[in-house]
């Protein structure tokens, strides 16, 4: 350091080479102070008021510094000017990047380069120190050739964005803010998005290890909320106008398209065209392509869009009596929430080609759904009916009974049969319709791949029972939520979780005994706070008075 700044040792051999100490300290000041004629008479006077030397050069370094960072950051000129002006600058400067006082402007040069050469890069790598104090500008060119370092950088805003989702998933205090609440453009205005977005900047290298981060994550942990955050971020990109990456992203387009649609809550007869051409036109070599468009069609809420979306058509086609087969974009839906289905599947196999769509789901399967859906509807128009009117109706059909086999028989086939029938739960549900519900609920836990016990789906379902409180003192109606359904999925421990948050409000309308059979049946073998929190709320329920008779 002192061939480019005279420091300590400077000085030192100075000291002991010298006849008089006192002469060789005033001519170290001499060449080494501050040499503007304005400023030297200054001295003298800051000697009087016993102002150390080194608090005015001090204040002078961070002074000029912060001219000189302002200046490097303010410069106008064109590009290739500017790089070769701050290369000269950097190569008389880079020496002193180990002072503290000087680091930010030598940091100001390096980040303002578009290309910093190498040898400069690795001296920023084996320093943990001086690595630290980069600016993610500079970091984006150490990344690009140093995956695990880049990895390192990255895996704990995935582990971050994956507790968020959790949080809001399982958090028993959360009635409003629901999973899937938030529209797609308040979604990646998250803080691990926009993070995520900054650090990958217009580097198509970083953006393509981000989103091969997410394939093996998702391929290891089969967590689907990697595929929202694989769409998600594209999105931030889109909405950066990141033209480096979106334009040679194949799946932007589609994404956009799609991200659309969940927007605003439907699928218009345009955005379907554009939707089907591009499944439609995937070149041949260009299959792989399918991969990623089966990630994006994974994410929880492209799946609560789809069958959300399929359901409505359903029950307008049961009102005007259509045919599912005849509705073309309800079949488009189907293919898109077969292919984000088999997401897993295709990554996992590497065989990128969609799956044969079983037309029997439209010809057999829906047809089936629609008569559940009719039997609803006939049911309540029935209920609405004066009592008299009931009585002396022509045909009295019964509404209650099970569900047509047809559809238990494919939920336990077809992932796509099993979402519908899962969804339409949820419409049940959040029509406060009991006795439709209790029907639905005796057949879910034979769903495929047990999709039912899945998180979206638990954590919309116990939202719509907690406004049915009331319903929990009927026997039956908890025999066929406990003992029908949540129960054959405790082998899971996140349904547990889900019926602690369903207790946490309903817990009081539930009878004793009902009561203490599913607190005993959902006790954790390790310590819960919610659980231990759970049953102390329950204590203070006063226990029923007991009539004792002679």
């Amino acid at each position: 350091m002192d061939d480019i700044l005279a420091g300590q040792n400077n000085l030192r051999n100075a000291l002991t080479s010298c006849d008089d100490p006192l002469k060789a300290i005033e001519a170290f000041q001499l060449r080494n102070g501050v040499t503007f004629p304005s400023l030297r008479p200054m001295l003298p006077l800051l000697d009087l008021h016993m102002i150390p030397r080194l608090d005015f050069h001090t204040s002078i370094l961070e002074e000029l510094r912060d001219k000189l960072i302002q200046q490097i950051n303010e410069t106008n000129t064109k590009t290739d000017v500017k790089d070769k002006k701050l290369k000269e600058l950097l190569n008389k400067s880079f020496g002193l990047i180990r002072i503290k006082q000087l680091r930010p402007a030598v940091m100001a040069i390096l980040r303002n380069m578009k290309q910093i050469d190498d040898k400069y890069l690795r001296v920023l790598v084996r320093d943990r120190e001086l690595y630290a104090a980069c600016d993610v500008e500079v970091k984006r060119q150490i990344w690009r050739d140093n995956q695990s370092l880049f990895g390192d950088e990255v895996s704990p805003e995935l582990s971050q964005y994956i507790r968020i989702k959790d949080t809001i998933i399982y958090d028993h205090l959360n009635l409003n803010n629901l999973f899937f609440s938030p529209s797609p453009k308040n979604r990646r205005q998250g803080e691990v998005v926009q993070k995520l977005a900054h650090m990958i900047g217009s580097s198509v290298k970083l953006y393509d290890m981000v989103l091969q981060f997410l394939r093996t994550l998702f391929l290891r942990t089969r967590n689907v909320h990697y595929c929202t955050l694989r769409a998600e971020l594209l999105m931030a990109l889109h909405d950066l106008d990141i033209q480096e990456i979106i334009s040679v992203d194949p799946c932007h387009k589609f994404t956009w398209c799609l991200d659309a649609c969940i927007r605003e809550k439907q699928v218009d007869i345009k955005r379907s065209r554009e939707l089907q051409g591009f499944l439609d036109n995937i070149k041949k070599g260009h299959e792989q392509i399918l991969g990623d468009l089966s990630m994006t069609l994974c994410d929880p809420y492209a799946i609560n869009f789809l069958a959300t979306s399929a359901i409505k058509i359903l029950l307008h086609l049961v009102s005007i009596d259509g045919l599912p087969r005849s509705n073309q974009i309800l079949i488009l839906l189907l293919r898109m929430l077969s292919l984000g289905l088999s997401a897993w599947r295709m990554i996992d196999t590497q065989d990128f080609k969609e799956s044969k769509f079983d037309i029997q789901i439209l010809t057999k399967f829906l047809p089936a759904l629609s008569s559940l859906m009719v039997d609803d509807q006939a049911r309540y128009f029935h209920s609405r009916l004066p009592p008299d009117e009931r009585a002396n109706a022509l045909v009295v059909i019964d509404h209650e009974g099970p569900v047509p086999e047809a559809i238990e028989a494919y939920i336990q086939e077809s992932s796509v049969a099993s979402i519908l029938t899962m969804y339409y739960a949820l419409h049940v549900a959040k029509q406060k319709d009991r006795i439709g519900l209790l029907r639905i609920l005796t057949i879910l836990s034979s769903c495929k791949d047990d999709r039912a016990y899945e998180d979206p789906f638990l954590h919309s379902l116990i939202a719509y029972l907690i406004p049915m409180a009331e319903e929990f003192s009927n026997e039956e109606f908890c025999t066929g939520l406990f003992d029908g359904f949540l129960f054959a999925g405790l082998n899971r421990d996140n349904v547990s979780k889900h019926i602690m948050k369903l207790l946490w409000y309903i817990h009081a309308k539930i009878n004793r005994i009902r009561l203490n059979t599913v607190i005993k049946a959902i006790e954790p073998d390790y310590a819960n706070e919610l659980y231990d929190a759970l049953v102390k709320k329950i204590e203070l329920i006063p226990e029923p008075m007991q009539i004792e008779t002679n």
